[in-house]
C-alpha cells in the first residue's frame, strides 16, 4: 500500500505551537509532511541580497527544524515558483492533502488560487485555515452588509463581535510526533535563493508584560523601550495574535486597540485592493506632487535639517526598524513638507522595514498622505519641532541616532516649515477641486 503524506505549508505562520493550519493537519493523523517554500515571485523583487528579514525567516524556520528533529522529523525547504515546486513534491510523494493558513494580499491570494486550482485537478485537497487575525474577510461588516471604511466604527463592531467569540487555541506543539519521521534534513541556505545571510538583532518574540501594562504611557516616546517591539513577530507569525489578544485583554485596552487597527488595515486591503497602487480616495490621485528626486535621497539618507526626521531615517537605515511615533513624523514630512508622492516613501520603507506588512505599510502612508480611510481631513501636517518638543524634548532619541547634530556638519533644513504647510494645503486644495 502507497503511503500518502499530508503536507503542512509553512507560510506567515512561523511557529509550532498554537498555529491553526498546523494543527488541523496534524489532527488528521501521522504523516505530515512540514513544508516551507522561499517563494521566487516574493524574493524576485528585493533589490538587496542583504535582506535583514531573509534572514530572520532562515532563524525561525532553523528554530522550527531543531524541535522537529527532537521529535523525529524535520523541515522539508523547497526554493522557487510554489505551484512549480508542489508539481515537483507530487512526484516525489503521494499527497493527500496540503494544509496551510489564509493569506490575505493580492499576491498571495492569486498564488493560492492557482495552486488550489492544479492540487484539485490532481485529487489532492487543499484546505486553508484563519490564523494571523481574530477576524477576517467578512467578518466584521456594517448592518448593511459594507465594509467599514473608518477605524473607530470598526473597532467598536470588532469589539462587540469579540465579546461573543470564544478564543480558541490551537495546541499544535503537542501533536508533532504525528510529523513524518525522516532524517534531518540540509541546513537553510538563503544563497540557494540568490542572497546572503546576513546577522541581525531582532527582538524575540516574548511578551513584556510590564511594557503592555504601561504602553498608553510610554508608546510615544522613542528614547524608551516603551513599545513590544513584536511587530515583525506578527508578521511573520513567530507570535499567535490568540495569544496577544489575551494578554491585552488583561493588561491594556489601549495596546488592543493598535492590534485591531491591524486587522482594520487587513481588511481595507482585502476590500479595496486599488489601494496597493493608488489612493483609497480616489481624488488625491490628483494631488500634483514635487517628486524632487534629490530631497527625497535627502529624506532617505538623513540629512533633511530636520532632527527627529533624520533621526528616524538613520534608525531605520542601521536598523530595520523605526520607532512608530517617528514613523508617522517622518512620513508626514516625506509627503506634506517636500510633496513627495506618499508611494515612493512606501516602497522606501517596503525595502527597509524588518516588520514590513504590505497593508499596515499601505494603510499608515496613506494615513500621514491625508489620502486613506481616515476621518481626519487632509490639513493635519505635523510639525516636526513640536513633534520633538512633545516627545523627545531632552533630545535623546535625536543625539542617538544623530551624532553630529550641534555640529557644523549637520545640514541646513531643506525647506522652511511655514512655507511648506502653505503649499501643501494649496496643492491638496487644487486637487480636490479639479473632482468638483
Amino acid at each position: 500500500m502507497i503511503e500518502k503524506f499530508t503536507v503542512f505549508w509553512f507560510r506567515r505562520d512561523l511557529r509550532l505551537n498554537d498555529n491553526s493550519g498546523l494543527y488541523h493537519a496534524l489532527e488528521t493523523g501521522e504523516n505530515v509532511l512540514p513544508l516551507f517554500i522561499f517563494d521566487e515571485e516574493i524574493l524576485k523583487p528585493l533589490a538587496d541580497k542583504n535582506d535583514r528579514r531573509l534572514a530572520f525567516i532562515a532563524d525561525q524556520l532553523k528554530n522550527i527544524k531543531s524541535i522537529l528533529e527532537q521529535h523525529g522529523s524535520s523541515l522539508l525547504v523547497r526554493y522557487g515558483k510554489p505551484l512549480e515546486v508542489f508539481k515537483l513534491l507530487a512526484r516525489e510523494y503521494s499527497l493527500n492533502e496540503i494544509y496551510t493558513n489564509h493569506d490575505y494580499e493580492p499576491y498571495a491570494r492569486l498564488r493560492d488560487e492557482n495552486v488550489g486550482k492544479w492540487l484539485k485537478s490532481q485529487n489532492i485537497g487543499f484546505k486553508t485555515f484563519k490564523d494571523q487575525v481574530i477576524f477576517e474577510k467578512d467578518e466584521v461588516l456594517k448592518d448593511d452588509g459594507n465594509p467599514y471604511t473608518v477605524y473607530t466604527p470598526y473597532m467598536k463592531r470588532w469589539k462587540a463581535l469579540f465579546s461573543n467569540t470564544i478564543l480558541r487555541n490551537f495546541p499544535s506543539e503537542k501533536l508533532l510526533d504525528r510529523c513524518v519521521k525522516m532524517p534531518p534534513q540540509p541546513d537553510i541556505d538563503l544563497e540557494k535563493a540568490g542572497f546572503n545571510y546576513l546577522k541581525t538583532d531582532y527582538p524575540a518574540a516574548v511578551v513584556d508584560v510590564e511594557i503592555i501594562r504601561n504602553y498608553d504611557k510610554t508608546r510615544d516616546i522613542p528614547f524608551i523601550e516603551g513599545t513590544s517591539k513584536l511587530s515583525v513577530h506578527l508578521r511573520f507569525g513567530t507570535i499567535s495574535i490568540r495569544e496577544l489578544v489575551r494578554i491585552a485583554l488583561a493588561n491594556n485596552p489601549v495596546f488592543l486597540n493598535e492590534l485591531i487597527w491591524r486587522e482594520f488595515y487587513m481588511m481595507i486591503l482585502w476590500h479595496y485592493p486599488h489601494v496597493v497602487t493608488g489612493s483609497f480616495r480616489p481624488q488625491y490621485d490628483n494631488v500634483q506632487w514635487i517628486n524632487d528626486e534629490k530631497q527625497f535621497i535627502a529624506w532617505c539618507e538623513g540629512r533633511t535639517g530636520f532632527p527627529i526626521v533624520d533621526a528616524g531615517m538613520r534608525q531605520l537605515n542601521a536598523t530595520g526598524y523605526m520607532h512608530n511615533r517617528v514613523r508617522m513624523i517622518t512620513a508626514s514630512f516625506l509627503t506634506k513638507h517636500l510633496l513627495i508622492d506618499w508611494r515612493w516613501g512606501e516602497a522606501y520603507f517596503a525595502e527597509k522595514l524588518l516588520d514590513f506588512e504590505l497593508s499596515s505599510n499601505n494603510g499608515g502612508w496613506q494615513w500621514a498622505a491625508g489620502s486613506g480611510c481616515d476621518a481626519a481631513p487632509y490639513f493635519r501636517v505635523f510639525n516636526p519641532g513640536l513633534q520633538t518638543r512633545k516627545f523627545d524634548p531632552e533630545l535623546k532619541y535625536i543625539k542617538k541616532w544623530l551624532p553630529e547634530y550641534g555640529k557644523s556638519i549637520y545640514p541646513e533644513p531643506i525647506v522652511d516649515h511655514r512655507f511648506a504647510r502653505e503649499r501643501v494645503l494649496t496643492a491638496y486644495k487644487k486637487a480636490l477641486a479639479l473632482m468638483k
